[in-house]
């Protein structure tokens, strides 16, 4: 998956000419910062230069677990389409951009973001490209929710890992009552991720709402550790990515968790494909989350016809 190219374009004209060893002294500083989960009271983002370094080495693969997100949100819904969103926590817009491809007839979007440098790269970014009437307000998601107006797309992304875990029942309360109708939550697809979405999945449904991706019920998780659910999608790096991470590999696999909440029954429900497929000569072996709620490998054969002819072409994340 790459960045719509509108958006390529915009970061390669931010990114141009710009000192290599600064970069990636500030690529370095912000992926150890979010690897630790450090919650000292710090933005991650707070300089220039960090969000820079984040338009080089993160933005491609928060935009590709987005935008798989939200693929899953729609195939699950497939009669929504969102005219309002909210994104807190918006970084430099990359739910926005994500929502927009997949919705272009989106009309308004309201993005809170507490860093100023943020803000200003997020608003040049989208200042010709987005369609949508755009407001960008400053603000801590966890203290300024207060006075913001509900709307049909509440998003918060890549947000809870910076939060301390006693404000996060709270926050999600607010969020689900700022959703109007549908609520998506993305996070590192980390065994710590996992459980916050674990923890809002439970807070969700306590509160009402119908579970609409990934999870094709809404009984406990069938998982136990050491395993955990999460996702991944493969992202192409460009050189500049390359080379402010000291990388050889072109590509990278990011790893993400999700739930899609909304105050609608999902209209279509179906089992997914929790972990890579494992193929073979005439076979193909699939580790599915289950409509009532149970999780195990399931073997396709040839002799299953077209269960096999469609198994065999599913990928890790996909509804079967």
């Amino acid at each position: 998956m790459e960045l719509p190219a509108p958006l390529r374009q915009g970061v390669e004209r931010l990114l141009d000419k710009l000192p290599l060893p600064a970069l990636k002294q500030a690529a370095r500083t912000l992926s150890d910062r979010y690897r630790a989960e450090l919650r000292d009271g710090r933005l991650h983002m707070a300089e220039e230069m960090a969000v820079r370094a984040y338009l080089a080495t993160r933005l491609p693969a928060t935009y590709a677990a987005v935008r798989a997100s939200l693929d899953a949100l729609a195939d699950a819904q497939p009669d929504f389409a969102p005219k309002t969103m909210l994104d807190v926590g918006a970084g430099p817009g990359t739910v926005l951009w994500a929502t927009s491809d997949l919705w272009p007839d989106l009309e308004a979007a309201v993005l809170l973001e507490a860093s100023a440098a943020v803000r200003k790269i997020g608003e040049t970014l989208a200042a010709d490209a987005i369609t949508a009437k755009t407001s960008w307000i400053a603000g801590d998601a966890t203290i300024d929710l207060a006075d913001l107006k509900a709307a049909d797309l509440v998003s918060c992304a890549y947000v809870l890992d910076e939060i301390t875990p006693a404000s996060l029942p709270k926050l999600v309360d607010r969020l689900w009552q700022l959703t109007a109708d549908t609520l998506l939550i993305v996070e590192p697809g980390t065994p710590a991720g996992w459980q916050r979405i674990l923890a809002v999945r439970r807070q969700l449904i306590e509160a009402g709402a119908h579970i609409l991706a990934p999870c094709p019920h809404e009984v406990p998780c069938p998982l136990a550790q050491p395993d955990w659910c999460h996702f991944s999608r493969r992202v192409a790096r460009s050189r500049l990515h390359r080379l402010a991470k000291d990388a050889d590999v072109p590509w990278e696999d990011e790893k993400f968790i999700y739930v899609a909440a909304s105050r609608h029954p999902a209209p279509l429900r179906a089992a997914r494909v929790i972990a890579p497929p494992k193929p073979g000569s005439g076979k193909v072996v699939l580790k599915l989350c289950e409509l009532d709620g149970s999780a195990g490998e399931k073997l396709f054969t040839k002799r299953d016809g077209d269960a096999f002819k469609v198994a065999r072409r599913l990928d890790w994340g996909d509804a079967v």
